[in-house]
């Protein structure tokens, strides 16, 4: 639960509740005020109407300068802090800097449970919602190895595949879910104990605000989310048209690595999984060609755990210098070079590779190809 929202995120709840979670007006009114804060100034809505905004989203904002109007958001800000336990926009170092890259990313994200999971290494799981019991004890398996090697399961929160690998990236409290609703309306309604279980180790986190219903519109939108914030997208059980395939096209066209399991050629469940493989996905029969293929200079140390101890969450990085908390915080595990870090980073250019140094010697930062990424360190 929010105590209460920060200026910068309230203007950019009040623009998204205007624009009724419309990507390309939202982008005209940021490009054309350069902040929400400016767009939602009083004496500057009148700018609004040349800025050729659907007729709907001009309404809106007429009627938000009611009482009435003013009533409603209210109550929409009042769900926000009672159901979320963090939001992230762009702006804020904890947003999920995978996602930056894409013209689409969500302007906001409304999230539960641990908002530094989203910044850790993560494998999109999803499939069919009604698949056989050998791909939902697959998704499960893969899920469970891979948690297990420190990657968090990513997935959509729905029937099937996605509740399997849910619960076995749970095994090693490493999972992410991520919802087409907003997050007072779980759904399907029979994962609220999923979802509450997750929350407690992991993170669930959507851009739609409460009292979003679960429209088949939002789903493909949840979906490139899901694969925005993965490093690739294991596709487990699916039918030719499903959405599980809309998911591995938006990896495929985000330049994400995208994996699928074979089946019997007769079965319906893999015809999409075998069409995938036919237009460039790579055939896996084991998770730990997942790991090989993607190739994460990473050392994952929960590969030295040994058997008889219990698994737990991985514990933090050590204890970092103040001086070098942000830059740690603007890494992330694909890989920037020293002209995107500069982008970001607030220092000259020297400040900036010395402070790279010293976090490469404290084995959180690792250069490959001249760029750098985070590094969790052995133990």
């Amino acid at each position: 639960m929010l105590d209460q929202l920060s200026p910068q995120h309230y203007a950019t709840v009040l623009v998204w509740y205007l624009v009724q979670h419309s990507l390309s007006s939202f982008q005209k009114i940021l490009h054309h005020f350069g902040s929400c804060e400016q767009a939602t100034q009083p004496n500057r809505f009148t700018e609004w109407q040349q800025l050729g905004l659907h007729a709907s989203h001009l309404k809106r904002l007429q009627e938000f300068q009611t009482a009435q109007g003013q009533q409603q958001f209210a109550q929409i800000v009042q769900l926000i802090q009672k159901h979320s336990d963090f939001i992230l926009t762009p702006d804020d170092i904890g947003y999920p800097t995978q996602l930056l890259p894409y013209s689409d990313h969500p302007p906001i994200l409304f999230g539960q449970g641990q908002a530094s999971a989203l910044l850790q290494p993560q494998i999109a799981v999803v499939g069919s919602r009604k698949p056989s019991p050998h791909g939902r004890q697959m998704a499960y398996d893969f899920g469970y190895y891979l948690s297990e090697k420190g990657f968090y399961i990513s997935s959509g929160l729905a029937h099937g595949i996605d509740e399997a690998a849910h619960r076995g990236g749970l095994a090693h409290q490493r999972t992410i879910a991520v919802m087409g609703t907003g997050l007072d309306t779980i759904y399907p309604a029979q994962h609220k104990q999923l979802a509450e279980e997750i929350r407690q180790s992991g993170a669930i986190v959507t851009e739609f605000l409460p009292a979003t219903l679960p429209l088949a519109a939002f789903f493909p939108r949840r979906n490139r989310i899901v694969s925005g914030l993965s490093l690739g997208v294991l596709v487990v059980e699916a039918a030719l048209k499903s959405g599980s395939i809309t998911t591995a096209n938006a990896a495929a066209n985000q330049g994400k690595m995208v994996f699928a399991i074979p089946g019997h050629i007769y079965s319906e469940h893999h015809q999409g999984c075998h069409q995938l493989i036919r237009e460039g996905a790579t055939l896996v029969d084991h998770p730990e060609q997942i790991i090989e293929d993607l190739a994460l200079p990473t050392q994952w140390q929960a590969q030295q755990q040994r058997v008889e101890e219990p698994k737990e969450t991985a514990p933090p990085p050590p204890s970092l210098p103040t001086h070098l908390i942000e830059l740690y915080q603007i890494l992330d595990w694909v890989g920037q070079d020293l002209d995107q870090l500069a982008q970001r980073y607030s220092a000259s250019i020297a400040d900036l590779t010395a402070q790279l140094m010293e976090l490469e010697l404290l084995g959180l930062c690792i250069q490959q190809g001249g760029r750098y990424l985070r590094c969790r360190p052995m133990h």
